[in-house]
């Protein structure tokens, strides 16, 4: 499990097949590597890959056929949020998130309001009933707040540190963003279909 609140950002440095699986190598000048060891699992991108080598600047972790095709921004030369798993004790500062996404969307609309930068996104239709106004969300591996529902189009508002500590400020109209609901939404629709049979 995982909070959401991104502590640094890295860079997909090298990207190599090995028979099915593609084999990732992620460094950061400043993710703190000192507590990271082989089996640890670390959300890039807001995707959980276990770690399977380990360098002074970085990790290496393989990466699934089925994984790459339900998540995006697993490329060389890509710039991915990291987060290290929570540990139980550690302060919960944004919301739950496991690292399993549910699917792609789309930004449709960026404004730089000046206090802040609010977001516009589509999401894949069999997940925008899941996303409500003043609920979680998780984009790209960082928890945000949900601001506006519209359909399959929703909103969120990023604060400037948000904004600079983040991959998000590369985002542009189009870009396609791994998004995961809160988990609390999930077993809300199975526990009210068990409900309704």
């Amino acid at each position: 499990m995982f909070t959401g609140i991104i502590e640094a950002t890295g860079v997909i440095e090298a990207a190599e097949q090995r028979a099915e699986n593609l084999r990732l190598s992620i460094t950061s000048r400043i993710f703190a590597m000192n507590d990271v060891k082989l089996g640890d699992s670390i959300a890039v991108n807001g995707v959980c890959l276990t770690v399977v080598g380990l360098n002074g600047s970085g990790f290496s972790a393989d990466v699934s056929p089925e994984t790459l095709n339900c998540t995006t921004g697993l490329k060389l030369g890509a710039s991915v949020n990291l987060e290290k798993a929570l540990r139980f004790g550690d302060r919960v500062g944004g919301h739950l998130v496991s690292g399993h996404v549910d699917g792609v969307g789309r930004v449709t609309a960026l404004d730089n309001l000046g206090a802040h930068w609010r977001v516009a996104f589509s999401a894949p239709r069999e997940l925008a009933r899941y996303i409500a106004r003043k609920g979680s969300i998780a984009v790209n591996g960082v928890s945000l707040t949900v601001n506006h529902v519209d359909n399959e189009r929703f909103e969120v508002n990023l604060i400037p540190h948000t904004w600079s500590v983040t991959t998000l400020e590369l985002l542009q109209v189009g870009s396609e963003v791994n998004l995961e609901i809160d988990t609390l939404a999930r077993y809300v629709e199975r526990m009210l279909s068990e409900t309704a049979t």
